[in-house]
């Protein structure tokens, strides 16, 4: 299980393994150019730090990239059938444009005009299929392809890839952005180190989890200004912000709230604020167990302090949430009332689900993201207040991952993508969801979710994407108190760093050098 969950966090709708919280205090920059005032310059070497380890190490675009550092370099080099965007938040790449059948289950993807290789050849519809079929072959590849089999993927023609999905599914393009990485058709696994991408940058080499990528002067999308990306590998977010101090690289990517309170002191370093970045929700297990009942859960919601674990635990670099994941999603249910704290209410909601409130309940976290345990303490001293006895339990990472991840009855967990209440939806709550957190099962949740799939016109799907929101807030072991804005600090010089939340960052192609 540990598996899934890391290939879902970096490739499958977020890059939540090493999103880090966020800084305190001081304005926040996009990188951009001063009033508009530069112009893109083409040229220089952008050094850029991010997290990994060199036991998690891959070279596999389809495989489990628990580094950020890995994630990066292949998504430079590598590129997949749609990406983020702003609005509409899913924007084409290797596919030029998409269409679906009428009853939303047949996708048809025509392909870039001029997309090649690295070597030069250029890319075909077989080379897209196969990629895919690869992808849908690994442990991972039912989340990363949601309702799509292997044999349900096809080649028409050179330019044309049609994917049919078991059910209908108006959002597929939406959960391939990132995902669907293209190789070139037959890559032997042994090769998978060289095997040339399609993407703006080239890989020119590849030592201990560092990497030297230099411009695709023929990349299809358009044209690089960078001459090359140096990506350095850093095992803690202190140790790249130090080498961002130094001067030893241009950007610290996530680089965490300790780092950025230093960087506001100094009047070369930019802070990049990238909100609904993160999204830390306590679970609850509905299924069975002392959170089972619905009135237990929505007392723990009510016994919480927002504004103060905003305040605390993001130093106040985020907003306060309502419980409801994807709160960047354009279709977000902003009508839906906010909870506020209700000790009262709290306690009667307790009284009548009869709680036993004499027992210590423990709340199971790792210390994976910086804010992850402080939010657990923080949590288990607020409802402390309505009666509730928690003992915060600090797990190592593997051991969280593989005894309490899906199976726990109380537990943290953390995504770093919040730009779509689908993508949540489709992986972490339908019923038969492969990362169902909460082992929910509500048969109303799974028909508005299939509901909303299944139309077509964008403000009846709105509507319907509401309506299950509803039913999420309401009725969900979700316990969503508060969005983290994303942090990177850059040098001065850097220009044009992506601005997007979550995985969107990694889309370098755009960012220039004023030196």
């Amino acid at each position: 299980m540990k598996l899934n969950r890391r290939q879902v966090l970096w490739a499958g709708g977020g890059i939540a393994a090493s999103a880090l919280l966020t800084a305190c205090g001081g304005d926040e920059t996009s990188s951009k150019s001063p009033k508009g005032t530069e112009k893109p310059r083409r040229g220089g070497t952008l050094r850029i730090g991010a997290l990994g380890r060199a036991s998690a190490i891959t070279r596999d675009p389809h495989g489990t990239q628990a580094n950020e550092s890995d994630y990066l370099i292949i998504s430079l080099v590598y590129d997949t059938l749609t990406v983020p965007g702003a609005e509409p938040n899913t924007a084409p790449r290797l596919a030029a444009s998409w269409k679906s059948s009428e009853d939303l289950k047949t996708w048809t993807f025509t392909l870039a005009k001029g997309a090649k290789f690295h070597d030069g050849s250029p890319v075909t519809a077989e080379d897209v299929a196969w990629s895919l079929k690869r992808l849908r072959g690994t442990p991972s590849g039912a989340s990363r392809l949601p309702g799509i089999k292997a044999g349900n993927i096809r080649a028409e023609g050179e330019d044309t890839v049609v994917l049919v999905s078991d059910y209908a599914n108006a959002e597929l393009p939406l959960l391939l952005r990132l995902t669907t990485f293209v190789l070139k058709k037959d890559t032997p696994d042994k090769e998978l180190a060289k095997a040339p991408g399609t993407g703006p940058f080239k890989l020119d080499w590849f030592r201990s989890g560092n990497a030297r990528l230099v411009r695709n002067e023929d990349w299809y999308g358009g044209d690089v200004l960078l001459d090359a990306v140096e990506v350095k590998i850093f095992e803690s977010p202190q140790a790249m912000a130090n080498a961002l101090l130094a001067g030893q690289i241009d950007v610290a990517s996530n680089v965490g709230a300790v780092a950025a309170r230093t960087a506001e002191k100094r009047e070369d370093i930019q802070i990049v604020r990238r909100p609904n970045d993160m999204a830390m929700p306590i679970v609850m297990r509905t299924a069975d167990g002392p959170f089972a009942d619905a009135k237990v859960r929505e007392a723990l919601r009510l016994a919480v302090d927002r504004e103060a674990m905003v305040k605390q635990v993001l130093s106040g670099y985020g907003t306060v949430a309502n419980d409801v994941l994807g709160t960047g999603d354009p279709a977000y249910a902003k009508d839906l009332p906010q909870r506020s704290r209700d000790l009262a209410k709290a306690k009667s909601l307790l009284d009548e689900a009869g709680f036993d409130l004499s027992r210590t309940y423990r709340l199971l976290t790792t210390e994976d993201i910086p804010g992850l345990a402080e939010a657990a303490t923080l949590f288990a001293s607020q409802v402390r207040e309505a009666g509730v006895k928690v003992e915060v339990v600090k797990q190592e990472s593997a051991t969280f991952w593989e005894k309490t991840w899906l199976k726990g009855d109380l537990y943290t967990t953390y995504w770093g993508t919040n730009d779509s209440v689908v993508f949540f939806a489709s992986k972490t709550m339908v019923s038969d969801s492969a990362q169902n957190e909460a082992a929910w099962k509500n048969a109303d949740f799974d028909a508005a979710y299939q509901k909303a799939m299944a139309t077509k016109g964008e403000a009846e799907r709105t509507q319907a994407l509401q309506e299950l929101q509803k039913i999420e807030y309401a009725e969900s072991g979700y316990l969503l108190w508060g969005m983290a804005d994303g942090i990177d600090l850059a040098a001065s010089a850097v220009r044009d760093l992506p601005v997007l939340p979550g995985y969107g960052r990694v889309q370098l192609e755009t960012a220039w050098l004023a030196r």
